[in-house]
């Protein structure tokens, strides 16, 4: 008699454990199917950045290895998104050449920006006797004697998506923008302001989350 009782109560155990573990198979489910509604409804899109100008007061090799510059860029940050806000935090600007960083990181203050809204940043990059590869040390010097270099303006930080009251996680955010300056050439000359040429780019930027 007994062993039927134990035995009852433990297929009764086993029944209310499947049950719950059902349960919580259709709650999560329920959940993940309504985010993918959701999701699908929104349609999020990457934020688009754009090069505008490139202001440059310094730019040169001091030595085969070591590269001193100074620039100031414009970049435009635009939400495409008429539903979805952003939230960018801990944004860093930088320059490469040849995929060898030439400067230092330069934060961005954090920002939100609303639903089609449009960011505007003009960071200055800079970095005095940064030593890098001497091949790239002597690639700049006969780009600067060919008329034009070609940088590459970075961004890296992350960005939180807001939808209604909902914020969710952080999210890292990768800018490329290409920057092609014309030097000494005829047909694309800069703005001389100061001490300074300014450049108008306009080009566009590649952008990963």
């Amino acid at each position: 008699m007994a062993e039927k009782v134990c035995s009852h109560h433990k297929s009764k155990k086993k029944k209310i454990l499947r049950r719950c573990c059902a349960g919580l198979l259709i709650f999560s489910f329920i959940i993940l199917f309504v985010i993918l509604i959701v999701w699908a409804v929104l349609q999020p899109k990457k934020p688009r950045f754009t090069l505008q100008d490139a202001t440059i007061f310094t730019l040169n090799v001091s030595a085969p290895n070591v590269i001193s510059t100074t620039v100031q860029v414009t970049i435009n940050s635009r939400n495409p998104n008429s539903r979805i806000g952003v939230y960018y935090d801990k944004l860093h600007a930088y320059a490469t050449y040849h995929n060898q960083q030439i400067t230092y990181y330069t934060a961005i203050p954090p920002v939100y920006q609303g639903h089609k809204d449009v960011n505007i940043w003009s960071p200055f990059i800079y970095g005095n006797n940064v030593p890098v590869a001497p091949y790239n040390g002597l690639a700049l010097s006969q780009d600067q004697s060919n008329g034009a270099i070609r940088l590459t303006v970075k961004l890296d930080g992350r960005v939180k998506w807001k939808v209604g009251s909902f914020i969710s996680g952080r999210y890292h955010l990768h800018v490329s923008c290409p920057a092609y300056i014309p030097l000494g050439n005829s047909k694309n000359t800069g703005i001389v302001v100061g001490n300074a040429v300014k450049y108008q780019l306009s080009q566009s930027c590649s952008v990963s989350v």
